[in-house]
């Protein structure tokens, strides 16, 4: 699996958004498994402030003591659900995407051990989840939301696996990953065939 993520992001180019606001690093975990690789997300705790109970990536702000947005990535990670800095082979970044709480998030592909036990920190994580990558490969969404962006309307999918809704943000940070990885061809600029 890190051979064909490594392959695939080296002739990515990632988008800068040139804003100047605070920073956080997610991490895009993917299993190692060459059969059926997985994508890690998280369920956020419904008594946090923002973006409670919501689907998400593991990661978050960046603190003055990181030395990089990898590190703030890597350490959020290790604080939400128990994955140490040292299982996780970081690949490459994907596109930076602004919260709708004024954040700029800069994502890293990472490819983690698919048999390490996660565990999630009950203050900030409800619950950690595994999706095949072959659930997205057909787009087949739950419904499509519209939003709006620097003078943008981005038509963004929203994905159901079992309860868990994968929508916004993440959604977003999600379809980078596919179109550069496996040439999903999901554009967010148009709204998808059929409605």
């Amino acid at each position: 699996m890190r051979d064909l993520l490594a392959e695939r992001l080296a002739s990515y180019a990632p988008r800068q958004l040139a804003l100047d606001y605070p920073e956080a690093g997610i991490l895009v975990p993917i299993t190692d498994d060459h059969q059926n690789p997985e994508m890690v997300f998280t369920l956020r705790s419904s008594n946090l402030n923002t973006h409670s109970g919501q689907v998400a990536y593991p990661g978050g702000k960046r603190d003055q003591e990181d030395s990089s947005l990898v590190a703030t990535a890597l350490r959020e990670t290790h604080e939400e659900i128990g994955l140490p800095p040292d299982r996780v082979d970081v690949i490459a970044p994907l596109s930076q995407v602004m919260s709708r709480y004024g954040i700029l998030v800069t994502p890293y592909v990472g490819v983690i051990p698919g048999d390490y036990p996660l565990a999630p920190n009950p203050e900030e994580i409800d619950s950690v989840f595994r999706v095949p990558l072959s659930f997205f490969m057909d787009d087949i969404r739950e419904r499509t939301d519209t939003l709006s962006f620097m003078n943008h309307t981005f038509y963004v999918p929203c994905y159901r696996w079992e309860r868990y809704q994968i929508w916004g943000m993440s959604a977003v940070v999600l379809v980078d990953f596919l179109n550069a990885v496996y040439d999903a061809g999901i554009d967010l600029l148009e709204p998808p065939q059929g409605g």
